[in-house]
């Protein structure tokens, strides 16, 4: 797996809404030079995002913008909100698995600001204050680059649709409405318990094993419940803390900010377990393997 570096962007200078094309662009730049390939190396792209709607998606435009062959395959995956980046990297690996592709460009990127909407509601407010707005790739192969060498060995996911109200979007006066309950951090926290323990249980691995946490900065009170369900300290939560206070939730493309920190700092060699968690209400995670 080739990472690329994340390039971050403030509100100020990311267009809104179906205007985040130039965003996405700057870092799926950085994905390719940081991987040492060309346009015409890519055998697919896949684009998670649900801030904007476009149609053709903005894989058209992404591809129209690098050059890509014509026979490149283009996912355009819009509506699983914050958790997307886990589901579109399982897409990715799927695809290498199949022979299919041998270099996948996946991407995030989120325009939270083209979703600001004021009122009396505390959900709304909090939404206001907490979301910014980001974007991250990562480009995908079998093949190492001579860099730090992260493994996808399994991943696993969970969907519960008796808590979708808790977070999503609503239409409301011909724009989007943030939905968030005070109820989001002991749901998330719960979910992503279950995920890591069944798929502990499955790769025959104790929780000592893990010795590096990506975990999506939903919040502070989200990574509160986490550190306490998953019996985490302080500091197995700091980059994901980072994240939270430069950039805010960045939604999908958080998980991309918080690995690459980790991939950047101490993070020892060893299995790694990577969470993300959203509108559905879904929680995915993924454990790697980091040397």
């Amino acid at each position: 797996m080739f990472l690329a570096r994340i390039q971050e962007h403030n509100a100020q200078r990311a267009l809104r809404n179906a205007q985040n094309f130039p965003l996405i662009a700057h870092v799926v730049d950085d994905a390719l030079a940081d991987a040492d390939l060309k346009p015409g190396d890519i055998d697919a792209v896949l684009i998670s995002t649900c801030t904007g709607y476009l149609c053709p998606g903005l894989t058209s435009y992404v591809s129209e913008r690098l050059g890509l062959r014509p026979d490149v395959l283009t996912l355009d995956l819009v509506g699983q909100g914050c958790g997307a980046a886990l589901p579109n990297l399982r897409t990715a690996q799927a695809l290498l698995a199949s022979g299919k592709c041998d270099k996948v460009l996946s991407c995030c990127v989120e325009v939270c600001s083209a979703a600001l909407f004021f009122d009396d509601d505390p959900g709304v407010l909090i939404s206001a204050c907490l979301f910014g707005d980001g974007a991250g790739a990562a480009i995908l192969s079998a093949e190492p680059n001579g860099k730090r060498r992260i493994e996808w060995k399994t991943s696993a996911s969970l969907l519960r649709p008796r808590d979708r109200d808790q977070l999503r979007f609503e239409q409301k006066a011909g724009k989007l409405r943030n939905i968030l309950t005070p109820q989001v951090p002991e749901i998330a926290s719960a979910h992503a318990e279950k995920v890591f323990a069944d798929a502990l249980a499955d790769n025959g691995l104790s929780r000592s094993e893990i010795k590096g946490w990506v975990l999506h900065p939903g919040g502070r009170d989200v990574l509160l419940a986490l550190r306490d369900k998953l019996l985490l300290r302080e500091q197995d939560t700091r980059w994901s803390e980072t994240v939270l206070r430069k950039y805010g939730n960045l939604s999908s493309p958080s998980v991309f900010f918080v690995l690459d920190a980790a991939l950047h700092d101490s993070a020892p060699n060893g299995y790694w377990w990577m969470s993300s968690f959203g509108a559905g209400f879904s929680c995915h995670g993924a454990l790697l393997y980091v040397e």
